[in-house]
């Protein structure tokens, strides 16, 4: 593993709170390996046994989820230093979602047994790993909730300032960029692609917003 890696995992927070001189034994502990992967390659599949942590050492991986007509929803992303598949590990369930490489990149999998049981060994980390992965867990479940608030939203304009309201409110100004492109953020949202560019066109023509690719700006509106 190369230095790269080891900066990378030493900011992953399953890992937080671990001494970086214990970080070898910890992904031996773990039975860590590294898997290359390529852009739209197939990481977990939908269905199959949930057993593996992922982590993304470069690139970044979706989740989505296709229906019966062939309809995708993107679910989230992960980018260097997160993790993946976790609640559906720990739930010892099949994946209800697959990970899809968004990019050639490098992926770290530990195998999820082996951070929720304490080993024979003892590490005095173990008990921080845990611990961690269930604050990881509870995290995501709080962006989830948030995603169902903007899916509850009726409209596409509703869905599409419910979203662009909280990526304001995490950058901290009412300029910011996405992480998706025009296809990516209408899977992300649950509607075509043609109805976001035009509501998009009519927000920009009432004055709502302002765009630019991935750039959005919330214009402050007269009270």
């Amino acid at each position: 593993m190369n230095q790269q890696h080891l900066n990378i995992l030493q900011n992953c927070p399953l890992f937080a709170d671990v001494a970086s001189d214990d970080l070898d034994a910890v992904l031996n502990c773990l039975q860590a390996r590294i898997i290359r992967v390529s852009r739209g390659q197939t990481v977990f599949q939908e269905g199959e046994p949930a057993e593996n942590v992922g982590i993304v050492l470069s690139g970044w991986v979706q989740m989505v989820r296709d229906d019966y007509f062939g309809n995708r929803s993107i679910i989230g992303r992960a980018e260097p230093s997160q993790l993946f598949g976790e609640a559906f590990a720990c739930a010892g369930t099949e994946m209800l979602v697959s990970v899809v490489a968004a990019a050639d990149g490098e992926i770290m999998l530990a195998d999820c047994r082996k951070v929720l049981t304490l080993c024979k060994n003892s590490c005095t980390f173990h008990n921080q790993i845990i611990y961690n992965l269930l604050q990881i867990v509870a995290r995501k479940n709080l962006l989830l909730s948030q995603k169902l608030e903007i899916l509850s939203r009726r409209s596409t304009r509703e869905k599409l300032m419910q979203y662009l309201l909280q990526e304001a409110k995490n950058a901290g100004s009412d300029e910011f960029s996405i992480p998706y492109d025009r296809q990516g953020l209408a899977d992300f949202l649950g509607v075509e692609r043609s109805a976001l560019s035009a509501e998009i066109s009519r927000m920009r023509a009432d004055g709502l917003i302002e765009c630019r690719k991935n750039w959005f700006r919330l214009v402050p509106q007269p009270d």
